[in-house]
């Protein structure tokens, strides 16, 4: 059978090719069925109830757009930031915040490299602590005042995707929460920032991470 009787009939050709979907869908597929998926690193650890709700400020406020957490696998990276980006640090980011612009620098290895005074006066006067920033100011944060409502609840939701928080872990979160500012929040999720990948190992025998 040559190319021109099977391109001739419809129905033949559409039959063949579903045929040929349907192979190479299987074959891409069906492995992911018996696939474990992404590990996580020994180290890491779900986010605390009140990094949790800084990282949704960090969201909100949106530092996404000019900060990536995201270090590549160039030299001249890991030199700056530390140890490139695995994914098995990110397996409890629900979403995700590599970014893809860096107005500001990389912050996937900013946790503990500034005290806590140093960051809260970054977000009340960028300049005062890095006189070329082009970053605004939040000074709102200091004001805004957590009740902790939600945080619960998010938690919750988190747990039944698979972040392995316990109920004692849920049932204390408010408490946790209640009474701190947004700035304190966002400062406690920026300080949690890499610290997984302080003592991490890349695996030597070849097994995904």
């Amino acid at each position: 059978m040559n190319h021109s009787s099977i391109e001739t009939r419809v129905g033949l050709l559409i039959g063949l090719t579903l045929f040929a979907v349907s192979i190479g869908g299987m074959v891409e597929i069906f492995p992911l069925v018996f696939d474990e998926g992404t590990q996580p690193i020994e180290t890491v650890e779900p986010y605390g109830p009140l990094a949790l709700e800084g990282r949704d400020i960090y969201i909100r406020e949106g530092c996404v757009g000019c900060h990536t957490q995201m270090v590549r696998t160039l030299h001249s990276e890991t030199q700056r930031y530390g140890h490139y980006s695995v994914a098995g640090e990110d397996v409890y980011e629900r979403p995700f915040l590599w970014g893809s612009k860096r107005t500001g620098p990389d912050l996937a290895r900013v946790g503990g490299r500034y005290s806590d005074d140093w960051h809260a006066a970054h977000l009340a006067d960028p300049r005062s602590v890095v006189p070329v920033s082009n970053m605004p100011a939040y000074p709102w944060l200091f004001d805004n005042v957590l009740d902790g409502e939600d945080v619960a609840d998010k938690m919750r939701t988190l747990q039944t995707l698979g972040t392995p928080y316990t109920e004692a872990d849920i049932a204390g979160a408010q408490a946790a929460v209640a009474g701190r500012t947004e700035a304190e929040a966002l400062i406690t999720y920026l300080q949690t920032l890499g610290l997984d990948m302080r003592n991490y190992e890349a695996p030597t025998s070849g097994a995904g991470e």
